[in-house]
C-alpha cells in the first residue's frame, strides 16, 4: 500500500468514527427559561431529613367577637420522611384506600385545646337555647403518605370533654390576665366524657405555571371524615393559591373540623415562598359533642344543623426553616337557635429541625 493510500484509509477510519461517536452522543433539547402559561409545576419528591414543629392559635378576637368556637391551640410535631420506621412504611404502603401509592411517609403527634361559649357569657345561668359550654383537650397520633399530586392521613384522636378539659381554668386565667370579664357559666358545661376519633383526609394539589417567573397558581381539593363520639362527620372542600413555591406544602394546617393542609412543609430553591389562599368547605354532620351533648349523660345540648360550610381566606410565608399562616374563618350557623353564623382567626408557625 501506498503512503497515499494509507493516509486515504486512515482518513476514512477516522472519519467513520467520529461519525459512529456524534450517533452515539445524547441529544439534548434546550426547554424554555420561561414556563409557558398553563404548564403544570414539576415536583419531585426528595427524601427530607427535618422534622417539622408548629403552633397554632385560634381566636375569635382575632374576627371581633367571643362566642361559639371562641379559642384553642395546637402544637404539632411532623417527622422527616427520611428513612421512616418500618411501621409507618406498612401501614402506609398497604392502605391504598387512604393513603397514595408510591407515597412518601411522615408521622406525627399532636396536643391541643379547644374551648366553646355561648353567646352572652356573663349570665351564671346560661341560656339553654344557646350553645353548651365545653372544653376539649386531646392529643393526636398521624399517619401520612404524599406524592407531588396527592396526599393521604389517617389520625387517632383520643381526649376529654368536660371539666377534665381544663376549659374555665385556661379561658378565665387568660381573662384576668389581660383584666376582661370572666365567663360566668361554666359550672353548667358538659360533663367529662372520654373522646376518641379515628380522622382520615385526602388531598390533590395541583400547581400551575402563570407565565410570570416565579408566580404560580393551583387547586387543593380535599376529601374528609371522622368517626367518633366527639365528631361524626364527612366534608367536601376546595382551596384556590396563587404565589410561590407551592408544592412546599398542601396548604395551612387548620384544627379540625375545618379543611386543614400539612403541619410539614419543605421548600425547594432558595427556601422563599409565599401564597394567598381562599378556600370553601362543606359538611354533612351526624355527630357534635358540643352541640349534641354528652353521649351517655343527660346535659346541655342544643338541635344541631346538619350542614354547615366553612369560607376561608388567609396567606403564607415560608423562609428556608420557618414558615408563618394566617387565616380567618366565617362558618354558617351550626344550631337552629343561633343567630347567625361565627367567625373565628388563627395564626401558625412552623419550624423544621
Amino acid at each position: 500500500m501506498t503512503g497515499s493510500r494509507l493516509k486515504l484509509s486512515v482518513l476514512g477510519a477516522l472519519l467513520a468514527f467520529s461519525g459512529t461517536a456524534a450517533l452515539a452522543q445524547p441529544v439534548r433539547v434546550q426547554l424554555p427559561e420561561t414556563p409557558n402559561l398553563g404548564e403544570p409545576v414539576r415536583d419531585v419528591q426528595v427524601p427530607d431529613s427535618r422534622g417539622t414543629f408548629s403552633f397554632m392559635l385560634d381566636n375569635d378576637l382575632f374576627a371581633g367577637t367571643d362566642k361559639n368556637y371562641t379559642s384553642g391551640f395546637q402544637f404539632d410535631w411532623r417527622s422527616p420522611s427520611y428513612d421512616p420506621p418500618r411501621w409507618v412504611s406498612a401501614v402506609t404502603g398497604r392502605l391504598s384506600l387512604i393513603f397514595p401509592e408510591g407515597g412518601t411517609p411522615r408521622w406525627g403527634v399532636s396536643f391541643g385545646q379547644n374551648i366553646f361559649t355561648p353567646e352572652d357569657t356573663s349570665r351564671r345561668n346560661p341560656d339553654p337555647r344557646d350553645r353548651p359550654y365545653a372544653g376539649w383537650l386531646f392529643g393526636t397520633l398521624s399517619l401520612a403518605s404524599y406524592t407531588a399530586t396527592s396526599y393521604g392521613s389517617l389520625e387517632l384522636q383520643a381526649g376529654i370533654v368536660g371539666p377534665g378539659a381544663l376549659g374555665e381554668q385556661f379561658q378565665n386565667g387568660v381573662h384576668r390576665l389581660r383584666n376582661f370579664d370572666l365567663a360566668e357559666g361554666w359550672s353548667h358545661q358538659l360533663k367529662d366524657e372520654f373522646g376518641l376519633n379515628v380522622m382520615l383526609a385526602r388531598q390533590w394539589r395541583w400547581n400551575y405555571e402563570t407565565g410570570i417567573e416565579g408566580l404560580q397558581y393551583g387547586f387543593v381539593p380535599s376529601l374528609n371524615a371522622s368517626l367518633g363520639n366527639v365528631y361524626t362527620y364527612a366534608s367536601a372542600g376546595m382551596m384556590a393559591r396563587i404565589g410561590s413555591n407551592l408544592n412546599a406544602d398542601f396548604g395551612p394546617p387548620r384544627t379540625r373540623p375545618a379543611q386543614s393542609g400539612s403541619a410539614f412543609f419543605q421548600p425547594e430553591g432558595s427556601g422563599f415562598g409565599w401564597y394567598v389562599f381562599a378556600g370553601v368547605e362543606g359538611r354533612a354532620i351526624a355527630r357534635n359533642i358540643f352541640l349534641d351533648g354528652n353521649t351517655w349523660r343527660d346535659g346541655p345540648h342544643v338541635t344541631r344543623e346538619p350542614l354547615v360550610a366553612d369560607l376561608t381566606v388567609g396567606f403564607a410565608v415560608m423562609y428556608r426553616r420557618a414558615r408563618l399562616t394566617a387565616s380567618y374563618v366565617a362558618r354558617t350557623q351550626e344550631f337552629t337557635t343561633q343567630g347567625g353564623g361565627s367567625q373565628y382567626g388563627s395564626l401558625a408557625v412552623a419550624f423544621r429541625f
